[in-house]
């Protein structure tokens, strides 16, 4: 049997950001999203997929880091 593991709504984007291959994830820290960068940090997607996982200094340049990204077609994941 399979093994079943609980996991908060949060944990789950980052998870399922790294198992469909997002290239990115620019996030501002901010409850109740912050758990999201809080896993990814955790799981260190960086070491396995080569995700690029960066805090920005606000909401504006997280957007700004998302439009420099999909000019380049990268899949992203932007939380504010």
């Amino acid at each position: 049997m399979a093994e079943v593991k609980l996991m908060k709504g949060n944990e789950v984007i980052a998870e399922a950001a790294i198992r469909c291959g997002c290239d990115g994830y620019f996030g501002y820290p901010i409850t109740p999203q912050s758990e999201v960068m809080e896993t990814l940090m955790l799981r260190k997607p960086w070491e396995e997929t080569g995700m690029v996982v960066l805090q920005a200094e606000s909401e504006l340049a997280a957007i700004n880091m998302v439009y420099g990204g999909t000019t380049i077609m990268v899949h992203l994941v932007v939380k504010k």
